[in-house]
C-alpha cells in the first residue's frame, strides 16, 4: 500500500506523559518555532484534492493518508477548520485517512453531521502510552462509532495489557513504537512481546514500527540512530516468537 501525508494544520499542546518529548516540539525548536501556536496550512490543507498536470491526484487512489501527524485532528483550536477538513475526507472515499489523537473525549464533539457509524475511509488510532492512558481513553474509545479502529502503543513507556480492551474485536491494530531523539526514555522489548502476545491471543494485527533511539533486549540497551529504528524494529520481530 502506497503511504502519504497530509497536515492541514500544525502544532499542539502537551496533554499527558506520553507528549514529554515530542517529535513535533522537537523539531520545531531547532527551527526557532513555536509548537503551541496552532496554525492552518498554508499551502496544503487541500491536498488530497491537489492534482498533477495530467489531472490526476497527487495522492493517489489507495493510498493510506496519514493525517494530522504534527498535531492532533480533535484539537479545540482546530474546530473552526476540522468541517473543511472533513469535507475534503468525504471527497476522497478511495483513500484511507488515519487519523490519531491523544484527545478521544472530543471526538463526538467534533463529527460531521453525516458520520452515522463512521467513515469506511476514516481510521482513528488513540494513543496509549501507559496503562493508565489505555485505561482512559479505550474506555471512551469502546464507546464511540468508528468504522476502523487502531490503537498506537506510542511512545510505549511501560508494559500495557490491553486485554479487557480486545475481547470485543472492535480494534483491528496495536501498532508499537518506542520513543525518539534526544532524551528518549527506553523502551523494552519485553513490553513489546507481552503486546503482541496478546494481540496473538485475540487475533488482532500486531505492528512495531519502530524500537525507539533508547531500546532494551535482555537487559542491555542499545543506542539506535532515529532513522535506524524502523530496521532495527523490523529485525527485532524475527525474535519476537522465539526470544
Amino acid at each position: 500500500m502506497q503511504r502519504s501525508m497530509w497536515n492541514p494544520w500544525h502544532g499542539c499542546h502537551k496533554c499527558s506523559p506520553g507528549c514529554k518529548n515530542c517529535y513535533v516540539y522537537y523539531f520545531d525548536k531547532k527551527r526557532g518555532k513555536d509548537t503551541s501556536l496552532i496554525s492552518r496550512s498554508k499551502t496544503n490543507f487541500n491536498l488530497p484534492l491537489k492534482k498533477s498536470r495530467n489531472g490526476e491526484y497527487k495522492i493517489e487512489d489507495g493510498c493510506e493518508v496519514a493525517t494530522c501527524f504534527t498535531s492532533d485532528f480533535f484539537l479545540e483550536e482546530a474546530d473552526v477548520w476540522r468541517e473543511e477538513a472533513w469535507e475534503i475526507i468525504k471527497k476522497r472515499p478511495l483513500v484511507k485517512f488515519l487519523i490519531p489523537t491523544k484527545r478521544i473525549e472530543r471526538f463526538n464533539k467534533c463529527l460531521p453531521s453525516d458520520w452515522g457509524e463512521g467513515y469506511d475511509n476514516v481510521i482513528i488510532a488513540v494513543s496509549c502510552e501507559n496503562q493508565e492512558k489505555a485505561n482512559n481513553r479505550l474506555k471512551i474509545f469502546q464507546s464511540v462509532k468508528a468504522k476502523h479502529k487502531y490503537i498506537f502503543a506510542s511512545p510505549l513507556l511501560e508494559n500495557i495489557d490491553f486485554s479487557e480492551f480486545l475481547t470485543s474485536g472492535e480494534f483491528e491494530m496495536i501498532s508499537v513504537g518506542g520513543e525518539s531523539y534526544e532524551n528518549a526514555r527506553p523502551c523494552d522489548f519485553e513490553w513489546v512481546k507481552y503486546i503482541k502476545k496478546t494481540c496473538d491471543k485475540y487475533n488482532v494485527k500486531f505492528d512495531f514500527h519502530q524500537t525507539g533511539s533508547n531500546f532494551i533486549r535482555e537487559g542491555k540497551v542499545y543506542k539506535i540512530k532515529h532513522f535506524q529504528e524502523y530496521e532495527q524494529a523490523k529485525k527485532a520481530m524475527k525474535y519476537i516468537d522465539i526470544d
